[in-house]
C-alpha cells in the first residue's frame, strides 16, 4: 500500500464513523468507542476452523481470524473475551496487536496449514487496519479467498470499502424486532441496518461472481428460545426477499452465558436452551416459506463446545487447530 493510500484508510479512524454506531471519536489519538478498540488492530487468535457450513471449512477447515472487539452489545455473546472488556490492564478485552505484516504473515500460516479460505470474524470495527494486512498477504503470496463473517451489523461505507477484497459473506440476521434488538444486541437500529447490509452484500457479490453468486452470500440466523416470533419475521423477509439469492443457515446453538458477560446483565435474557418444540416448530416455518437450501444445525445442548480465548486453542480439538496463538502475558 502506498502511504498516500495508507493515509487515507487511518485517517477513516478519525471522527469515526466506520459503523452504524456513528461515535465520531478519534480512535488514532487512543480514544475508544463502543466497540472498546483504538485504531490498532488486535486479534484474540487464529486457527484452522471445522465448525463452519460445510462448504466453508471443505477438507481443509477455515481459516478464521478472530478480531478483538465488536460493534454490537450481545448480551450472550459466546466470545465475550475477546468481543467487550474489561479483560486487561487497559480495560479492553482479550488481544493483541498485529501490524499488516504480521497480520499477512497470519494469513500465510492459515494458507500454508491448508486453509480453504481467510475467514474475518466481527471485524466490522476495524475495516482500514484489515485491509492493509489483505494488502500485505497478497504481496506474500496469499490467493485464499477472503470470508467476512460478520454480525450483518456494517455500514454501507465500510462494505464499499470491502469490495475489491471480499469473496464470500456470512452475514447474521440476528432479528427484524427492534425490542429484541435493544435488548439483547444493544442496537435498536439493528434490523433495518443488517437488512440493508446483506442486501448491498447480495447486490456486491452479484457485480464480481454472477454465475455462482448464491454459493457466496450465507446468512445466520440463531433461534432465540421464547422469541419464536422473531424468528418467523426474520425467516419471513428471508424468503420474500432473498431466498433465491443467497442461503440460510439456521443455528440452534444459543446457550445462556449471561452470567460470564461483563455487559447488560438483563434478567430477561432466555435462561434455557432450545426446546424441542421450537426446533420443531421452526423447521415447519422452512416448509411454509419454501425455504429449501442451506444449512440447519441439529439441536444442540450443553456448553462443553464454548471457546475460552485464554487457551492456546480455544475450542476443542474436534472444531480446529491453532495457528496463531495470543502469547502468555496477554492471557493472565
Amino acid at each position: 500500500m502506498n502511504t498516500l493510500e495508507t493515509h487515507r484508510m487511518s485517517n477513516l479512524y478519525k471522527s469515526c464513523r466506520l459503523c452504524p454506531r456513528d461515535c465520531k471519536i478519534n480512535r488514532i489519538e487512543g480514544e475508544i468507542g463502543f466497540c472498546g478498540e483504538t485504531a490498532e488492530l488486535r486479534i484474540g487468535v487464529a486457527v484452522i476452523h471445522k465448525g463452519e457450513e460445510p462448504p466453508l471449512v471443505g477438507k481443509g477447515g477455515s481459516g478464521t481470524i478472530f478480531i478483538s472487539g465488536c460493534n454490537l452489545g450481545c448480551v450472550f455473546c459466546q466470545n465475550y473475551q475477546i468481543s467487550r472488556g474489561p479483560q486487561d490492564s487497559a480495560g479492553q478485552s482479550l488481544g493483541k496487536k498485529v501490524l499488516p505484516d504480521e497480520f499477512a504473515q497470519i494469513c500465510a500460516l492459515l494458507q500454508e496449514k491448508g486453509a480453504e479460505n481467510i475467514n474475518i470474524v466481527t471485524g466490522s470495527h476495524a475495516v482500514p487496519g484489515i485491509i492493509e494486512g489483505f494488502k500485505a498477504a497478497r504481496k506474500l503470496g496469499v490467493s485464499l479467498p477472503i470470508l467476512w463473517n460478520s454480525s450483518g451489523y456494517d455500514s454501507l461505507e465500510a462494505l464499499e470499502l470491502l469490495k475489491d477484497y471480499v469473496d464470500i459473506y456470512l452475514p447474521d440476521l440476528k432479528t427484524l424486532d427492534s425490542n429484541v434488538a435493544q435488548k439483547f444486541f444493544n442496537a435498536p437500529d439493528y434490523p433495518e441496518t443488517a437488512k440493508t447490509a446483506i442486501l448491498k452484500m447480495i447486490d456486491m457479490i452479484n457485480e464480481k461472481s454472477p454465475h455462482d453468486a448464491r454459493e457466496k452470500i450465507i446468512v445466520r440466523h440463531l433461534i432465540l428460545p421464547g422469541y419464536l416470533e422473531s424468528t418467523k419475521t426474520a425467516l419471513s423477509w428471508f424468503a420474500d426477499n432473498i431466498k433465491d439469492r443467497a442461503m440460510l443457515s439456521l443455528m440452534t446453538q444459543y446457550t445462556p452465558v449471561y452470567s460470564r458477560t461483563p455487559v447488560n446483565k438483563n434478567n430477561e435474557i432466555p435462561n434455557r436452551y432450545l426446546s424441542e418444540d421450537e426446533y420443531k416448530t421452526v423447521l415447519e416455518w422452512l416448509d411454509e416459506f419454501n425455504i429449501n437450501d442451506g444449512f440447519c444445525q441439529e439441536l444442540v445442548t450443553g456448553s462443553s463446545w464454548l471457546p475460552d480465548f485464554k487457551l492456546d486453542n480455544p475450542f476443542s480439538s474436534e472444531l480446529s487447530v491453532p495457528v496463531w496463538q495470543l502469547p502468555a502475558e496477554f492471557k493472565s
